[in-house]
């Protein structure tokens, strides 16, 4: 068992997070010993999975009706597999945005990097995008794209 204290270091999220948490309801089984949480591997796997559906973007609101349904139990596998069906489909257009992003991030360093070492754009200018070494066009096709 672990105490708000302990479980805010693990997981760098501050104890005022975790209280809010708890009063959300999002805890269901968490033990207590008069006004101190004990946090036990099923919060601390709880957790984690709070951390994932928020970084797919899922409100608080929602999260807790996962909690629900986790209480509820097996009947409502589907829904819960639903759920994580769409947070995937959410996860993998934010990784397509930021592949893109980061193309652009990488072509331009590329391209200041040269722009320096030239004293100037005008070389570059002329090789976008036809004239670029092969590795460098596919970072401008993906940022551009």
């Amino acid at each position: 068992m672990y105490s708000i204290g302990q479980v805010s270091e693990m997981f760098g999220i501050p104890v005022s997070t975790l209280r809010y948490y708890d009063k959300e309801g999002l805890f269901p089984n968490l033990e207590r010993s008069g006004s101190t949480r004990r946090f036990g591997e099923g919060e601390l796997e709880l957790l984690r999975v709070i951390d994932c559906l928020k970084k797919t973007g899922l409100e608080i609101r929602d999260i807790k009706r996962f909690v629900d349904m986790v209480q509820e139990g097996p009947s409502t596998y589907a829904a819960r597999k639903e759920l994580f069906e769409a947070r995937k489909v959410q996860a993998e257009e934010e990784i397509e945005r930021m592949q893109k992003a980061l193309a652009m991030v990488k072509f331009k360093c590329w391209y200041y990097e040269t722009a320096q070492k030239d004293g100037g754009e005008e070389r570059l200018w002329e090789m976008i995008p036809d004239g670029l070494p092969k590795d460098i066009r596919k970072l401008y096709d993906l940022g551009h794209s």
